[in-house]
């Protein structure tokens, strides 16, 4: 599991990430709500824990603004704002549970736990469609405009993860960890190189573009 915890007040902050590494998790904490966004921008995370006050973004702004992107990371909210109107508004701008503070951990563990069950059995889909590309998790079959693609394996997880990522900048190093399971820069340009390849195979003989660089963040697959 990698959680992005984000949450100004220090305290708090390490209380949660001791919590929720307990579950095996790769937990990361940012207090800045605009400088979280970004980076659940360009990183992929299982779940994302939100207080609501933050400097510089708000937890309604960021949560809202993910969701605007198409990127449905779960989102627990987790804040001191207790009113009904609160957590409505929290629920209704892309908040997928809320939990209010003081709370016991192991009532956050299990409300965690739960989302990322339901994530899990939702992306339990065999096939992906984007456009006119189409991808089989079960036979791992790629077909686009009703031709087929032959993809090395690669080739194929590093697409299944766009896919499953539409419209959502992916960086480098998100790219290393799902593909390589590398969780640091190798200083190499193995993930130009994969993504050209892929591009060759999805792009080359087609109308349109699917994969897009974004300059010194990372690729996105997008419409044109």
């Amino acid at each position: 599991m990698r959680c992005l915890v984000v949450e100004d007040d220090n305290e708090i902050a390490t209380i949660v990430k001791q919590g929720l590494g307990e579950l095996q998790g790769d937990v990361e904490v940012e207090s800045n709500g605009r400088r979280a966004y970004e980076r659940a921008l360009t990183n992929h995370y299982d779940i994302i824990v939100l207080d609501l006050m933050l400097p510089e973004m708000d937890g309604y702004t960021f949560a809202k603004s993910l969701r605007e992107k198409e990127i449905n990371t779960p989102i627990l909210i987790l804040s001191a704002l207790r009113e009904l109107d609160d957590r409505l508004k929290g629920l209704s701008m892309g908040g997928d549970d809320y939990l209010t503070k003081p709370f016991a951990m192991a009532e956050l563990q299990i409300r965690v736990k739960n989302l990322l069950k339901r994530a899990q059995k939702a992306s339990e889909v065999t096939q992906l469609v984007f456009q006119d590309l189409k991808l089989n998790r079960l036979n791992r079959e790629v077909i686009r405009a009703g031709r087929k693609l032959d993809l090395q394996e690669r080739e194929f997880v590093l697409l299944d993860l766009f896919m499953s990522n539409p419209n959502k900048i992916i960086g480098k190093q998100t790219i290393l960890k799902e593909v390589w399971n590398y969780d640091f820069d190798p200083q190499t340009n193995v993930v130009d190189v994969l993504v050209c390849r892929l591009r060759n195979k999805l792009e080359k003989d087609f109308p349109t573009r699917l994969i897009y660089t974004v300059r010194g963040v990372g690729y996105v697959l997008k419409s044109s």
